[in-house]
């Protein structure tokens, strides 16, 4: 073999074991850079959920009409500024007070955690610090007046597997509507509230929760109420089933926004299936009721 053969040879050897170490420095992944990525990814995404907004999924009937089983929607954390109930993990102490506080509006829908419970609620807000609240036969009264109900016609909700207007809850409420499909049918007031905010609610008759004695809010403190009356265990209700009570301000977690989409129930683990679960025209819902013009007499 000559001198330029051997030569060659040589050559192509050290091409060839150059390439197999540049494919196997390729091929090592860098563990720790990636476990840093993720965990940074991470971070910032609890950092939006604690600080900025946060999904929320509704898993009752307490606030039908307006949000039903099955529906997911935002809620912003920023609305009444930060508490210890801000981070999407309830880590911190029971701690006084917020940051950047502000309070509720009347007729705000919020999340809360109750004062003995970790769990999050959702409610509306009716009492203020400073209100006198009561209610008399179902019809809610602040500082001695009765807040407005108006009587609707009655809502045809359709029924699926996340709205089975079952018998307990909704005794005798199935029927069909015009074209013969199952529907819910629920009697319904629209209440308007002293600042002009109005939304509608559910009124199935006498209930036990129809009539408070006056109760005077405290300062840092709110009074809730779910639009389901009838079916909500809210500071009407004692604890630990209900809120037992007014609320601490910084237990609110933030103000529901709107709805993003809402499910049926008949999902499944097929991807095929997931289309059909869609509920129509709830998507984009917002959850900030508008305020009609209030006149005293």
């Amino acid at each position: 073999m000559d001198q330029e053969t051997e030569d060659k040879n040589m050559a192509i050897e050290n091409a060839a074991g150059g390439g197999s170490k540049g494919k196997s420095d390729k091929e090592k992944v860098d563990w720790i850079g990636e476990i840093k990525s993720i965990s940074l990814l991470l971070l910032a995404v609890l950092a939006f959920h604690s600080l900025v907004a946060k999904p929320f999924y509704i898993p009752s009937v307490s606030m039908m009409p307006g949000l039903l089983v099955g529906d997911r929607l935002i809620v912003s954390k920023y609305a009444y500024g930060w508490s210890w109930v801000s981070p999407t993990f309830h880590i911190l102490p029971r701690l006084e007070g917020r940051l950047f506080g502000s309070l509720p509006e009347r007729g705000d829908v919020v999340i809360l955690t109750p004062k003995e419970q970790s769990s999050d609620y959702i409610k509306r807000v009716v009492g203020l610090p400073g209100d006198t609240i009561e209610l008399r036969g179902g019809q809610v009264f602040l500082n001695g007046v009765g807040v407005n109900q108006e009587v609707q016609p009655d809502l045809q909700v359709p029924i699926d597997a996340n709205t089975p207007c079952g018998g307990n809850e909704f005794p005798g409420a199935r029927g069909t509507d015009a074209a013969g499909n199952p529907v819910c049918r629920l009697p319904i007031l629209r209440e308007t509230l002293p600042n002009g905010v109005s939304y509608d609610i559910i009124d199935l008759g006498p209930q036990y929760t129809d009539d408070v004695a006056p109760v005077e809010i405290p300062e840092g403190q709110v009074y809730l109420l779910g639009d389901n009356r009838d079916l909500s265990a809210d500071s009407r209700v004692a604890s630990p089933l209900g809120l037992g009570g007014t609320i601490p301000w910084e237990n609110i977690g933030g103000r529901a926004e709107f709805i993003t989409f809402s499910l049926d129930g008949t999902t499944t683990l097929n991807p095929l299936s997931w289309w059909n679960s869609f509920r129509s025209g709830r998507a984009g819902t917002s959850l900030r009721p508008g305020k009609t013009l209030v006149t005293t007499k």
